[in-house]
């Protein structure tokens, strides 16, 4: 069982934060027993695939160069023309197994764990440069492991290769005794299937280093109760931080309203514990919109806000009530007020209208306000 720097065992399985974490800093699991069976069983199907063509290069590279006149070797200006020459055979030939070796270079690593570019991991670690990890490092549990597993790789291949060399014995010797052409052929058949058989060789060890890094890419994941729930708390942010953020959005929030409040058309109040800001704008339609609210010292400064700035105060507790309960912050009234608060907005033009000389002065308005039972409040 795991166990952590604070002496707790990990036994929690790696949340989804600490797997990206760990492959953002290219720490994933690597074969590189895959990796190695991976180039030379495409280097062997690429010998058996175009080794034909491979030969036929060849022998006329050959030709080219081991049948030159007399006139040709003594002329010096052709020795760059020829060796430009042979280079370009020389590519040509041997550029579909290359490829072949490169898609199998690339492909086998992504095959265990996916592509990934991580550019932290390319980063210099001074750390390694310490003589005394370096050392702990050579004689650890894991080096002695890539150690056996560098000696079964050693006696496997050891083994299928005498194997195939024994059974090719009568091939290889014959060899000897082909025309050129022929023998050349004959070579990179013999070494394509020896490749082949050697690399399946492979599969053993690749087939049992897979699982095993795997696991221990696991295990290095895996985490300590504390660990999880310390993650868990910086996910969901921690309770003094949160208190503090909702604060602080709270404060802004109030500013905001306070600011709002001299443009207000009529300040609501119950008188005392409640004071509700309305705001129409009949240029943009819909209907009045609350800009402000609050209970007790909130309400009060409200009130002192809006006769500050000439804003026309109504009592109307069942009113106050009814918005304050049923109505966020810069949120519309419900349907159900409309009746109630339109009959509000009237007496506050009728009041502006005498205030300016255009009209007498309306009567008190009457606290008995249509206001449906469901957006009651009783006091």
């Amino acid at each position: 069982m795991a166990e952590s720097e604070s002496g707790q065992d990990k036994t929690e399985d790696p949340t989804d934060k600490r797997k990206k974490d760990s492959r953002d800093k290219g720490e994933i699991a690597r074969s590189k027993e895959l990796n190695t069976l991976a180039i030379m069983l495409a280097g062997a199907g690429a010998l058996l695939i175009f080794g034909g063509a491979l030969a036929q290069d060849l022998m006329e590279l050959m030709r080219l160069n081991f049948t030159l006149s007399r006139e040709v070797i003594l002329d010096q200006r052709n020795m760059a023309t020829f060796l430009l020459h042979s280079g370009q055979i020389a590519l040509i030939a041997v550029q579909p197994v290359m490829i072949t070796l490169l898609l199998a270079a690339v492909i086998g690593p992504i095959s265990l764990g996916g592509w990934l570019f991580a550019a932290g991991s390319m980063a210099p670690k001074f750390s390694r440069m310490n003589p005394g990890p370096g050392l702990k490092r050579m004689f650890s549990t894991k080096a002695l492991v890539e150690l056996l597993k560098a000696l079964a790789k050693f006696i496997i291949v050891l083994f299928v290769a005498l194997a195939v060399l024994s059974s090719d014995i009568d091939d290889l010797l014959r060899i000897a005794h082909e025309p050129m052409d022929q023998a050349i052929i004959h070579s990179l058949q013999v070494v394509g299937w020896s490749t082949l058989w050697m690399a399946c060789g492979l599969i053993i060890i690749a087939a049992v280093d897979v699982p095993v890094q795997l696991w221990e890419s696991h295990k290095k994941l895996l985490m300590t109760k504390q660990e999880v729930r310390d993650e868990h708390k910086d996910q969901e942010g921690r309770p003094e931080v949160k208190q503090r953020i909702r604060q602080l959005q709270r404060e802004m929030s109030q500013r905001r309203m306070m600011a709002a409040i001299p443009d207000a058309d009529v300040v609501i109040t119950n008188p005392t514990h409640y004071a509700v800001a309305l705001k129409y704008d009949p240029d943009k339609g819909g209907a009045p919109m609350l800009i402000a609210k609050g209970s007790d010292f909130l309400a009060l400064k409200i009130r002192e806000i809006a006769v500050a700035n000439e804003v026309l105060l109504l009592e109307s507790p069942a009113l106050a009530r009814s918005i304050y309960y049923s109505t966020e912050l810069e949120q519309e009234i419900p349907g159900g007020l409309y009746l109630a608060v339109a009959q509000v907005l009237a007496y506050v033009y009728q009041i502006r209208q005498h205030r300016a000389g255009k009209g007498k002065r309306p009567d008190p308005l009457k606290d008995d306000l249509p206001i449906p039972p469901d957006l009651r409040r009783d006091s």
